[in-house]
């Protein structure tokens, strides 16, 4: 309820879409209340914030908000009607189930799901079985409308997902959303791309979520580093090769072009690095790789929207791995794998020297 009293200000804003004269609202067929763009699994605004394209027919060109911090409180307003109507209907449903008394319902159970690296089909079928039995799923950007079209027709979709410069709610707002739905009642699922708990956040919720009394249920997905690299046909341990794996956040949380924080142990030329995140800070990364000691030549990749129909790939040595992304164009969401496993890939060309290798599958 904190965040429903805490967001009853911006009801009075001006929304940016209705200024727009050739902005017409998406509809939504599932509900009988009005829709924003945050609650439409295949809107176009989705398409056009995010730059994440499942439909190889649509192509959508970007522009970030003037004010990201503006349009994502207008936003909001736009949906704090329908969310406030929800919770009136979800209490209701409780009430008449006898799960209500004197205005309190029986706390719901959150559950925290992993929707894996993209590829619908790596879902686990404890996912699938939850997914289909919630009331309300919150979903972030990466999480696919292949994904999506496993919701029941009766649930409520929010779009809570965050790109660089834009994110639709603070995490702080998520918390009070995951918390507003549980009280109510609801089964809430959070869907979160690759794992839950891997760089996805998902302890900061849960730790949230079980102070305030709810019970929170974790269904892991596969991570992007294992599922991409298998894709690829990457170990990323082999004998003799890799006798570690190390993943590494390349997200700034200030921003900016450097990566948060690289050790000499990262440097290592036994093991595997994956960067998650990092296409923004690898060109500061790669060369602080190599300063503390990672060959020029290590192998790499970096691989956009893997195990998706609009996977990209490119292969470099790691001092060449920048300028070859850069040459590629490749966009985020784009892992990155370093060291000498890469090089075990069937696709890793014959001589990265004088031709690096761009695939695109």
């Amino acid at each position: 309820m904190a965040l429903l009293h805490k967001l009853a200000s911006f009801s009075s804003l001006n929304s940016p879409f209705t200024r727009n004269p050739h902005y017409s609202p998406p509809r939504r067929h599932l509900v009988s209340f009005s829709a924003s763009p945050f609650t439409e699994k295949h809107s176009r605004e989705r398409y056009l914030r995010d730059r994440w394209v499942y439909d190889d027919r649509q192509t959508m060109s970007f522009t970030p908000p003037c004010d990201s911090g503006s349009a994502r409180e207008e936003d909001i307003a736009l949906q704090l009607p329908e969310l406030k109507k929800l919770l009136e209907v979800l209490r209701e449903k409780r009430e008449s189930e006898g799960k209500c008394s004197g205005g309190e319902c029986v706390p719901g159970n959150v559950f925290l799901v992993g929707t894996g690296p993209g590829d619908p089909e790596l879902l686990t079928l404890k996912a699938v079985r939850v997914i289909k039995s919630a009331d309300l799923l919150l979903y972030d950007r990466l999480v696919s409308n292949d994904v999506l079209d496993l919701v029941a027709p009766q649930a409520k979709l929010l779009y809570v997902g965050k790109t660089a410069g834009y994110h639709s709610r603070t995490q702080e707002e998520i918390h009070e959303l995951l918390l507003s739905f549980a009280e109510a009642g609801a089964t809430v699922v959070r869907l979160k791309g690759g794992d839950p708990l891997v760089f996805g956040r998902g302890g900061e919720e849960m730790d949230f979520l079980q102070q305030q009394g709810i019970q929170v249920k974790v269904i892991p997905g596969i991570t992007a580093a294992s599922g991409i690299a298998a894709e690829l046909g990457i170990p990323l341990t082999h004998r003799g090769i890799a006798n570690s794996v190390r993943f590494l956040t390349g997200h700034s949380r200030k921003g900016g072009s450097d990566p948060l924080f690289v050790s000499e142990n990262a440097a290592d030329s036994d093991s595997t690095l994956v960067v998650y995140m990092g296409l923004s800070t690898f060109p500061s990364l790669a060369q602080k790789l190599m300063l503390h000691g990672l060959s020029p030549q290590t192998p790499a990749a970096a691989i956009e929207r893997g195990t998706t129909l609009q996977q990209r790939i490119v292969f470099a040595e790691l001092k060449d791995l920048s300028e070859k992304i850069a040459s590629a164009q490749l966009v985020s969401p784009t892992l990155i794998i370093i060291g000498k496993v890469v090089e075990l890939s069937p696709f890793w060309p014959t001589s990265t020297i004088e031709e690096p290798c761009l695939m695109q599958t």
